[in-house]
């Protein structure tokens, strides 16, 4: 099966996305852990919530190699001193994020200063109504807004293998909740780490930890502009 060729010259990868769908149902209830670099959080420090699926929870990584203790990383190498928690489970559609958004945030020590939402590949996968997943997406932005807290969005695109009009619909979902609700936006959070072997795992399914560094030095400016670049 072919990908198809996105705007910015590079493949929509089909088998890459279907990392979200391989995550064993037993993370379900996967405890939401801070970073192992986080230190004791003080009124001072930034908040950062990475609450997303699989892409975010550091799957089969190292804890220190994930998506949130790299981005906290590299915030402080920017001076910016940050604590990312990672709020990645495996496996998440957008309903199932939208579910446990509350919890999430009730069980936070403060309100954080930014959420980072990732989800919605998987309802594509599973061949969902990008109606609904957007309609769940925009429920999330909305108990973000409602609770104060900026959000902002990384996004996903349909494979090949759907029909246009299903991948249309599907991909205008992000930069149109982006517009609406005002929130930056990073297009595709695998770009340009899926078409490198050497940023990938052996199962050429996940990024390495050499790809999660270069997908956190490519996102750093957009979180840095989410955080008002403080």
């Amino acid at each position: 099966m072919s990908g198809r060729t996105l705007e910015a010259g590079f493949p929509a990868l089909f088998l890459s996305l279907l990392l979200l769908m391989y995550a064993p149902a037993t993370f379900a209830q996967q405890p939401v852990i801070p970073p192992a670099t986080a230190s004791v959080e003080t009124a001072q420090d930034t908040v950062i919530v990475a609450f997303g699926d699989s892409l975010f929870s550091g799957y089969h990584l190292p804890r220190e190699e994930g998506f949130a203790p790299a981005l906290e990383r590299a915030l402080v190498a920017n001076g910016i001193r940050a604590r990312v928690i990672n709020a990645g489970i495996p496996g998440n559609t957008s309903a199932q994020g939208l579910q446990r958004l509350g919890t999430v945030l009730d069980d936070l020590d403060r309100k954080p200063d930014l959420v980072i939402v990732g989800l919605g590949a998987n309802d594509m996968l599973r061949g969902f109504d990008p109606a609904t997943a957007r309609a769940n997406l925009e429920a999330i932005l909305l108990v973000l807004k409602q609770r104060g807290i900026p959000a902002m969005l990384t996004g996903s695109l349909a494979v090949e293998d759907r029909s246009k009009g299903y991948a249309a619909n599907f991909d205008s979902i992000y930069p149109q909740l982006a517009g609406k609700y005002d929130v930056p936006l990073y297009p595709f959070f695998l770009q340009g780490i899926v078409e490198h072997p050497d940023l990938m795992l052996a199962d050429e399914l996940h990024p390495s930890g050499r790809g999660v560094a270069e997908i956190v030095r490519r996102i750093l400016p957009t979180v840095k502009a989410a955080l008002g670049s403080k």
